[in-house]
């Protein structure tokens, strides 16, 4: 005679999903908009919330200024193209904490590969990763302008509106966000520690300002001019400071001006294809690892 089966299976309270799977495309926008709220903060930590939403109320505070001094003497006081360039150091410490954190804990945490194990892919995953620093990014330039393009309306400054200024300064916010969050993520993908990834992203910011600045200083002082504005091309503010120069007509934030043609979108195209190059292959070793 056989002996009863003594095993029995217990339903511990997983709740069992019974809706539709929603399939490739529903998986990369909620890995995007999950990334993107972890950005600013949300959902996460109240520590967390504390960073950005400082830098996003520094990127305000010279608009609010504009509009304050516009209201007094009915002058514009700050050019839009120009916001980009003039708080460049608060859009890097911003880069700089917030990309480590969309792809260092999944390295760090060997987690990838569940990611992977769905319809999400490598490059489906990445893209999502750089949708959501790019809008990230974007929206921490474009706030400041728009709102400092409404202060302009409020106030009635004499003459028309500069809309087409605040259109292209929106232009280069996008094109500005994209070569950004390549580099950014790009930077911080080679470490899964989320402390070496700011440090790296903040050396690249030093470093590429400092030799812009060495480079500019000498060559023009050698009477070098256009090699002068060529050596700009190395910081990625100027170089898209030029692509909005050369795209939208705008004055360049320099002082001095940039090569002449188009060579500055071909610079910024080979920049942003080497960066997400770097990415790619530095997430397929991982995914295979």
């Amino acid at each position: 005679m056989m002996p009863e089966p003594t095993g029995v299976i217990h339903d511990i309270g997983y709740r069992h999903y019974e809706g539709a799977r929603l399939g490739r495309g529903n998986a990369f926008m909620a890995l995007a908009l999950h990334s993107l709220r972890g950005a600013f903060g949300f959902g996460r930590t109240a520590r967390a919330k504390i960073m950005p939403l400082l830098l996003v109320t520094i990127m305000l505070l010279p608009a609010v200024v504009s509009i304050a001094v516009m209201a007094l003497v009915k002058q514009p006081a700050m050019r839009y193209h120009e916001y980009a360039v003039i708080m460049q150091a608060v859009l890097a410490i911003f880069l700089a904490a917030q990309a480590p954190y969309l792809v260092a804990p999944d390295l760090r945490f060997r987690v990838l590969p569940l990611y992977l194990s769905r319809p999400v892919g490598v490059l489906d995953y990445l893209g999502a990763k750089l949708a959501a620093m790019s809008v990230a990014m974007f929206l921490v330039l474009a706030l400041p302008l728009t709102l400092l393009f409404a202060g302009e309306l409020l106030v009635d400054l004499p003459g028309p509106p500069k809309t087409g200024e605040y259109f292209a300064s929106m232009g280069g916010a996008v094109i500005l966000a994209v070569l950004l969050a390549s580099l950014g993520l790009a930077l911080a993908s080679f470490t899964p520690r989320r402390g070496l990834g700011v440090a790296s992203v903040i050396a690249f910011y030093l470093f590429t300002s400092a030799v812009t600045a060495v480079f500019f200083g000498v060559l023009m002082s050698m009477g070098e001019d256009a090699a002068a504005k060529w050596s700009m091309m190395v910081s990625p503010f100027f170089l898209v400071d030029s692509v909005q120069v050369a795209l939208f007509g705008t004055d360049p934030s320099n002082g001095e001006g940039y090569p002449p043609g188009l060579w500055s979108c071909v610079i910024l195209l080979a920049v942003i294809a080497v960066a997400l190059s770097g990415l790619v292959l530095r997430y397929r070793k991982a995914a295979s690892s």
